[in-house]
């Protein structure tokens, strides 16, 4: 008897019957909620584009508004496809319409319109002439460009500018004194040298003796110690002393010839001591009461260039 309940009772399993009918509605309840939530996730994304369509829409309102740009605006709100990027093809809709409209202004007053906005409504940049190079002209050198520019080192790197400080001592007739500097880049079709008499002493008095003084970073080029060379002969009441705190190329045979020449029609070649670019520093530079030390090497710098300078003119 035991056994057949026992057997009874084992052959009863009503109760995993109904885990079974449970589990199998769970996972029918989930697979529906599953399969709903797809549904719902699309109804969600198609609510949004239509949200994004109407701020898309606003957008390009916005954009019209500002300059008549509407097809811009509602171009970049289309490619968003959200609320978000259409906001964003809101905000360069408008300033396209601004560019637009300051366009159509243009032409509204007779102007000619630059080409902003190409037909892909991309912004497009206008050619800029760059000016040329030029010859500047000051009283006071800037700090930072003497020290770089005025120092004695044997290879000159970077150092593409010429500059000259100088005074002119006129004395007789109805010239005057002057002082300043020039500055130009090696580029240029004029160098400081030259444009020293074109700018500073372009009349000649002769009448007047003048004493002109030159302080410059770099020694003439060949080209321009021909035409000193040419001013000199030309103007004989003029006097000419040059202090050179680097030699120009001192290797090259042309630019040894170009000197010879310049110092044999009266021009007065020096190399700058360590004292003179002291004077620079206190005569031509914005010193701001700045006390200058010359260089460690100056010194010795000074001796080397003198020592090649001499070579070429002996």
């Amino acid at each position: 008897m035991a056994d057949k309940k026992e057997g009874k009772t084992t052959g009863r399993v009503p109760v995993k019957k109904k885990d079974k009918k449970v589990e199998k509605k769970v996972e029918k309840k989930v697979e529906k909620k599953v399969e709903k939530e797809p549904e719902k996730e699309k109804k969600l994304e198609q609510g949004a584009a239509t949200t994004g369509g109407g701020a898309a829409t606003a957008g390009g309102g916005a954009a019209t508004a500002g300059g008549g740009a509407a097809t811009a605006g509602g171009g970049a709100a289309t490619a968003g496809g959200g609320a978000a990027t259409a906001g964003g093809g809101a905000a360069v809709g408008a300033a396209v319409g601004a560019a637009v409209g300051a366009a159509e202004m243009q032409e509204a007053n007779g102007e000619k319109a630059m080409d902003i906005v190409d037909e892909n409504g991309e912004f497009q940049l206008e050619p800029i002439e760059l000016p040329p190079f030029e010859i500047i002209a000051g009283e006071r050198i800037d700090p930072f460009f003497f020290k770089f520019q005025f120092r004695n080192v044997e290879y000159s790197s970077g150092r593409n500018k010429t500059f000259l400080c100088f005074l002119v001592d006129a004395q007789g007739g109805e010239s005057r004194n002057a002082r300043g500097y020039l500055e130009d880049e090696h580029m240029c079709e004029r160098h400081a040298e030259e444009a020293f008499f074109q700018q500073v002493l372009p009349q000649h008095d002769p009448a007047a003796r003048y004493l002109v003084t030159w302080y410059v970073s770099s020694s003439p080029c060949t080209s321009c110690a021909a035409k000193l060379a040419e001013v000199l002969r030309a103007r004989a009441s003029l006097r000419l002393v040059i202090y050179c705190s680097r030699v120009f190329l001192f290797e090259e045979p042309d630019i040894q010839e170009g000197l010879r020449i310049l110092a044999a029609a009266g021009g007065k070649l020096r190399m700058m001591k360590p004292s003179d670019f002291v004077y620079v520093w206190d005569t031509f530079v914005e010193n701001e009461g700045e006390t200058f030390t010359p260089w460690d090497d100056c010194q010795d710098n000074y001796e080397y260039y003198e020592e090649r300078l001499s070579d070429i003119l002996q």
